[in-house]
């Protein structure tokens, strides 16, 4: 590819321009991306998901091996996938339908990810166990050519936040070498406890309530009285909360979206310290995924439903009394994970409209380099509508 780049130090605008390669239509390709490096945030100016993607392909990572696991640096590939989701589901904010915001993220999610030079499987698709719209498991996705790669997608997750306008709604996908996720069969729910680097090596999902927030609290250097916990708001956990604030912890409450949850509880100065409770168990390893980059910790326990269930997990190899690590839900050391905020919230804010345009923030991982990135992108729909297959 040849390009032109101009750049400064601080403040610096670096002009890329896009050659050949993967716009949906010939006619994107060659448009100009120019990226903003401001107090070490990457602005992405495009006037297209295509534009970023053509240059994001292209630009080597100095830590990367080639190979077949996926040593390129994927991650501003997939970050035009999860902003393309974004996009599609912000139309239906506030709108009273999640099944409907849901679809056009899907669609959305489904168009752009067969662009992204991987051969992917998807192992974790979110719907099933609400009947939603959904990328299901088993589905190939990518170009076909490029590393063999395990896909997990949670094109909302959100969709009863999304669907009422509520925070924290946001659009996530996570990539890892192939065969190293979780197999969660026939798992819809999980009993969780995810917090930070600081505290992933002296919490035990299976020890009391209170010795984990003392646990946490004593590796944070603060007292019990200063740790917040997240919850899912759920009539099962009504104990849960009882335990947590009889211990003298904060409870922070939230309808939906757990993995926002998980990846606030893991990253520092989110005023998070530790997620508790059951939520899914695709959202628990899509999370996993999100915490093998920030360095946290998750711990994990199969929770079956009802009886048939149980005995489903049992049929399919499951131990439901064994505590899955962080290392269980994801073996791999090459691990990518994006999100994208729908709905604004503590993690990311969401999609905000202007006259012929619409701006996204994204959180970009990779467990390999150790690199978190925040991408806010500033996209110009009347242009990319005129050839993009998506509509925005």
């Amino acid at each position: 590819m040849s390009r032109t780049r101009h750049q400064r130090a601080e403040g610096c605008a670096i002009m890329f321009f896009p050659h050949t390669g993967f716009a949906p239509d010939p006619t994107a390709a060659g448009e100009p991306l120019t990226a903003h490096i401001i107090s070490g945030r990457i602005h992405l100016c495009a006037t297209s998901l295509s534009s970023v993607a053509a240059e994001s392909v292209n630009l080597p990572d100095p830590l990367a091996v080639q190979g077949q696991a996926p040593d390129r640096n994927l991650a501003l590939e997939l970050v035009r996938v999860t902003e393309a989701a974004a996009l599609a589901a912000a139309r239906w904010v506030g709108r009273g339908d999640k099944n409907g915001a849901d679809q056009a993220a899907v669609d959305a999610m489904r168009r752009l990810v067969g662009t992204v030079s991987m051969r992917g499987v998807v192992v974790i698709g979110e719907g099933e166990k609400d009947e939603a719209p959904m990328l299901f498991n088993g589905e190939e996705v990518g170009s076909g050519e490029g590393p063999e790669c395990d896909v997990a997608v949670d094109p909302v997750d959100g969709t009863t936040l999304t669907a009422k306008g509520m925070n924290n709604a946001i659009a996530v996908m996570a990539v890892s070498e192939r065969g190293s996720m979780y197999d969660a069969s026939a798992s819809f729910y999980m009993e969780k406890l995810v917090t930070g680097p600081e505290a992933a090596d002296v919490v035990d999902i299976a020890a009391p309530v209170e010795d984990n927030i003392r646990a946490v609290a004593k590796a944070k250097g603060v007292h019990p009285r200063d740790v917040t916990v997240v919850v899912l708001e759920r009539p099962r956990h009504v104990q849960l909360i009882e335990q947590i604030r009889a211990a003298g912890a904060r409870v922070k409450l939230i309808s939906d979206g757990d993995v926002a949850g998980a990846v606030m509880a893991a990253s520092a100065d989110t005023g998070i310290d530790l997620l508790l409770g059951i939520g899914g168990t695709p959202e628990g390893i899509i999370s996993a995924c999100a915490v093998t980059c920030i360095g946290g910790a998750i711990q994990g326990r199969l929770w079956p439903r009802d009886p048939d269930e149980r005995n489903k997990l049992i049929n399919a190899g499951h131990d439901l009394e064994r505590i899955l690590t962080t290392r269980e839900l994801v073996d791999s050391d090459n691990v990518f994970f994006v999100a994208t905020g729908i709905t604004d919230g503590e993690l990311l804010a969401g999609v905000r409209y202007r006259p012929g345009g619409a701006n996204t923030s994204s959180l970009v991982m990779r467990s390999r380099s150790g690199t978190i990135r925040r991408v806010d992108s500033q996209h110009q729909l009347t242009k990319l509508q005129a050839y993009s297959t998506v509509p925005f």
